[in-house]
């Protein structure tokens, strides 16, 4: 590029970010564009990303994970992790996922202290660069809240810079009641400072106060943490508890438009800096509110696709997939340089705004009451309306599906992969959590021992012992690592499967969900067919329509279909993907 070009890219750069500054604070942002592309350090060609072009396909899948999901004495919990991950993983999973692997304070690391500084138990910083020479890694930029004991708020209390202004800051007197928020703890804390006492906004507790986005110097603050961690490998940014950004009294202080306007500008500052880093913004909201995160292609690059794990989830319990169709077919197909992101489990629980509108009151209450059965917590929310309501249930995934309606059975294991072949079918790209991908039980233990109910699913693994169980050909970790990584290997060999590869649902009954992808040469075709019951049922082809000239198979059992074979015989939540290529 010569220099009138890159003077060119770097004035568009200009342009775009003043647009976005003017939309976040209008006409106070003096000097705030020139450092704010400062921060970013831009060397070399600065040209912007190509509009609607992917960077990602079917070999795509990642798994998430803490840092210090398994441990070895004496060892960084992260060169545990890059251990397990070469010795198990190498042809399942290219990205990983690592959830905050800063100091922290609460919220198994969701209270940040220092953004850039790993935690000792987790290792350094040439831990995470060795990982990203390997590994495809997203890292959290927890951006809505820090932690009570960072320097920042010690900065607040003490009334100094930098963090004399970084919080957002109430008052008993603001009418705060229309305030949409995850959690049941009051949302002002009291503070006192060294000029008195204050009251600071808190989303999700006391001990993660939120940031204030109105001062411009929180959003450079940012940008700066942003070039460090992509300096140290990372190459997707997951944008934590992002929706509760910009906070408004007498709003619902959720979905701003500066909220969006500041994705925005971040979309800008990466695309020009290297186009294939991605953004992706986890929305633990209602359906239709979570769409709007991909904005016209110019927000997240991926959203985490919510309602998919309560739904899917809510079908293999009952038999019966009609409300998992009915929202499968309201999905709008992903445009160019965007994609859905899903999965069935985290480190979170499975939320339950997500299936506002799409499952009834009695519905969802028959939900709850199965995976309260099966050990399942839940942990509530504080509506606008004064009253506790369901936020999420807290429970493993092989957990989750250990039965159905009537009470556990036979067919976990079955269930269980059954729900991972969909997923993996579906169209977006798959993130498995580490506790699925190993079948970890319901963890007690840790629920007795922080007394959270999350920490029934963040169990730590050792790593020797969990080696020992995968020798183990009949235990269910290696059951599970075994069936999982079998279909993974498949999905990343078919072009069909491709995130932004067409998809088609199909009207195949209430017990049997399909759906149909197609390469985007059009050369491969797959449907991907489930049994979601414990019945056998009998799949009539004419109504899958395969193309009579083509030889077809199922990838899964390497079957073939015989020509003139008008039936296959699904077993208890089998699935087959079949195929002409």
């Amino acid at each position: 590029m010569n220099g009138t070009e890159e003077s060119a890219g770097m004035m568009r750069l200009q342009s775009r970010v003043r647009a976005h500054l003017d939309v976040i604070y209008g006409d106070r942002h003096k000097n705030l564009e020139t450092a704010v592309i400062e921060a970013m350090r831009y060397t070399g060609d600065i040209c912007e990303a190509t509009p609607y072009q992917n960077y990602w396909d079917e070999s795509d899948c990642w798994m998430i994970t803490y840092a210090t999901s398994i441990r070895e004495d004496g060892t960084p919990g992260l060169r545990s992790l890059q251990k397990f991950c070469d010795r198990y993983l190498s042809d399942t999973v290219n990205g990983l996922h690592i959830l905050p692997f800063y100091p922290y304070s609460s919220d198994d690391g969701f209270a940040v202290i220092d953004y850039c500084t790993v935690d000792a138990k987790a290792g350094s910083w040439d831990d995470i660069r060795s990982i990203a020479e390997r590994y495809r890694l997203m890292a959290d930029l927890v951006i809505n809240h820090v932690s009570s004991h960072s320097a920042w708020f010690q900065n607040f209390i003490s009334r100094k810079d930098p963090g004399k202004d970084y919080f957002k800051e109430t008052s008993p007197e603001e009418d705060l009641s229309l305030v949409v928020r995850p959690r049941s703890t009051p949302l002002r804390t009291e503070v006192e400072t060294l000029d008195g006492r204050r009251w600071v906004w808190c989303t999700f507790g006391p001990d993660q106060v939120d940031l204030d986005f109105g001062n411009p110097e929180v959003l450079l603050r940012f940008v700066e943490i942003i070039r460090f961690y992509l300096e140290n490998g990372v190459r997707v940014l997951r944008l934590d508890a992002i929706a509760f950004l910009w906070k408004e009294p007498g709003t619902t202080s959720l979905h701003d438009q500066r909220t969006h306007e500041i994705i925005k500008l971040i979309r800008t500052l990466i695309d020009f800096f290297d186009p294939s880093i991605m953004l992706i913004t986890e929305t633990n909201v209602p359906n239709r509110d979570n769409l709007t995160y991909f904005g016209n292609s110019n927000e997240a690059h991926a959203i985490y696709n919510f309602s998919l794990p309560p739904l899917l989830i809510n079908t293999l319990l009952t038999g019966d997939c009609r409300h998992l169709k009915t929202w499968m077919m309201s999905m709008p197909p992903a445009r160019g340089g965007t994609t859905y992101f899903n999965f069935l489990a985290s480190h979170d629980g499975i939320g339950m705004r997500p299936v506002d509108g799409l499952l009834s009151e009695a519905e969802r209450a028959r939900l709850l009451d199965t995976l309260t059965g099966f050990g399942g917590k839940i942990s509530l929310r504080t509506g606008p309306d004064g009253a506790a309501h369901p936020y999420e249930v807290n429970i493993s995934l092989v957990d989750a599906l250990a039965g159905t309606e009537d009470g556990p059975d036979e067919f976990q294991l079955d269930r269980f992969v059954c729900a991972h072949a969909i997923m993996l079918a579906l169209e977006g790209i798959p993130g498995i959590y580490i506790h699925s991908l190993l079948g970890t039980a319901n963890d007690y233990e840790g629920l007795a021992r922080t007394g959270r109910y999350r920490s029934i699913n963040r169990h730590t693994w050792q790593y020797e012992e969990l080696a020992s169980l995968l020798q183990d050909p009949s235990s269910m970790q290696s059951l599970v690592l075994s069936g999982l990584s079998h279909l993974i290997r498949l999905r990343r060999a078919q072009p069909a499967f491709h995130p932004n590869a067409v998809q088609f649902t199909m009207q195949l009954g209430p017990q049997t969900f399909g759906i149909w992808r197609q390469s985007p040469d059009r050369r491969q075709d797959v449907f991907s067919i489930s049994n979601v019951t414990r019945e056998h049922q009998s799949l009539e082809l004419a109504n899958v329509n395969l193309v009579s000239t083509d030889e077809w198979r199922d990838l899964i059992s390497g079957d073939r279909i015989d020509e003139g074979q008008t039936v296959v015989e699904l077993q208890p939540y089998q699935t087959v993907w079949l195929t002409n290529a």
